[in-house]
């Protein structure tokens, strides 16, 4: 590490560590205050949320408004679709964003941000529901916002005690607070969760067996009475390395591997029947399991395996539903 002139550098680590030791004590304590303040306004701020048809649409100036990107953000993913506008642009057109069936969030730790007026005026003029969020209950946006939520006073943490920081951090919080609640509310659900995810490790994480299995025609059966040559046929073109064994009404009885073909191998193997070389009762996986518990548990068998017949727990017979590969698994990004 280089050396600061002026000061020794194990001063200057001290006096690093000291300013980040205040800043988050003093986040901390902002934060006990706000959760300890929380009432019944949270509470209306969510009935009018849940009611809107159209978007949340969210503003705020400087830091409010890098605040605002982000709970706009966390909003639309999960479930509420949610969009950001800049109070200036939305003075100069983009006003036009907002409609009866929206309703508006605003931002403003002081909450006279004079930016904030037009907007203000234009959501009383046509009845658009507005959430205030504000430092001080008396502010013009507080006192014209259908359910204000007030920001505990808090000290900023920067030496001068002026830049965001603090403040800005509660702001963060209390919008995650709405989003949370607003989704449990709606009864969001992990499967929705990751039609907005797709990409990433998020979308990665969600991702269920139903998801990479292979069905139909594509699954390896055979009846317990085939023949061996002929499940080696089957075995073959499924690509799998392996055949599943099916009784009469569908039920999934075995299944035959590579390591069933060594353990039997004999110049009459060809000639035997499937149900002579099956392993019955094969480990399976229900097609809602995520795709990374069926990995781990195709990981941490013993002895290994690496295919997976998919059937439904709750069908008798359980009846294969489609193959899993660990390959699939490795495709789609889990490890």
């Amino acid at each position: 590490m280089p050396k600061i002139e002026g000061l020794p550098q194990s001063s200057h680590e001290d006096a690093d560590l000291r300013a980040a030791g205040r800043v988050i004590r003093l986040a901390r304590e902002a934060l006990a205050s706000l959760s300890a303040g929380l009432d019944g306004s949270f509470s209306r701020a969510l009935d009018l949320l849940a009611g809107v048809r159209g978007r949340v649409v969210v503003s705020g100036m400087g830091k409010s408004g890098h605040i605002g990107r982000k709970i706009a953000a966390t909003l639309s993913s999960t479930g509420t679709p949610a969009q950001f506008v800049h109070p200036a642009e939305a003075s100069h057109g983009d006003m036009g964003i907002l409609t009866s069936s929206d309703a508006l969030i605003m931002l403003s730790n002081s909450g006279d941000t004079k930016e904030l007026a037009d907007l203000i005026t234009y959501a009383k003029r046509f009845g658009i529901p507005l959430i205030g969020i504000a430092s001080n209950p008396a502010s013009a946006l507080l006192m014209a916002a259908d359910v204000a939520l007030v920001l505990p006073k808090a000290q900023e943490a920067c030496s001068i005690g002026m830049a965001p920081t603090t403040s800005t951090t509660l702001t963060l919080v209390l919008g995650d607070a709405l989003a949370v609640a607003l989704m449990e509310r709606k009864g969001f659900s992990a499967d929705q969760y990751r039609e907005l995810h797709p990409g990433g490790a998020l979308g990665r994480a969600l991702v269920r067996v139903s998801d990479l299995m292979h069905s139909g025609d594509s699954l390896p059966l055979v009846s317990p009475d085939t023949v061996m040559r002929d499940v080696l046929i089957t075995m073959t073109a499924g690509g799998f390395g392996v055949a599943g064994v099916v009784e009469k009404d569908g039920g999934l009885a075995g299944i035959i591997t590579d390591g069933d073909l060594r353990r039997h191998m004999d110049p009459g193997l060809t000639e035997r029947r499937a149900r002579d070389i099956m392993t019955a009762n094969p480990k399976t996986i229900a097609p809602k399991v995520l795709a990374a518990e069926a990995l781990a548990y195709m990981n941490n068998s013993l002895p290994k395996v690496t295919c997976l017949f998919v059937v439904d727990p709750e069908e008798k017979p359980a009846k294969p539903l489609g193959i899993l590969h660990v390959h699939d698994c490795l495709r789609a990004g889990l490890h």
